[in-house]
């Protein structure tokens, strides 16, 4: 079943986009800032949220891997 209809498969690839968003200023800062708007903002808006929400995004990332690994 493809992502688009699976609830947690859904939330496994936004969770995903959002830590990724949040690594790459790491390596690349103006790779994000210059694109602010567009279609290419999206990615410029996971990133802050990446790194506002990081302890968020961590938990999430731990439950996310349990529910992988121990539940299904």
């Amino acid at each position: 079943m493809s992502a688009i209809f699976n609830f947690q498969s859904r939330l496994t690839v936004i969770l995903l986009l959002i830590y990724s968003c949040a690594y790459i200023p790491s390596l690349a800062h103006s790779l994000l800032d210059r694109n602010k708007t567009g279609l290419l903002g999206i990615f410029w808006k996971c990133s802050r949220i990446g790194e506002q929400k990081s302890l968020y995004v961590a938990v999430c990332c731990i439950v996310m891997a349990f529910s992988f690994l121990f539940i299904q």
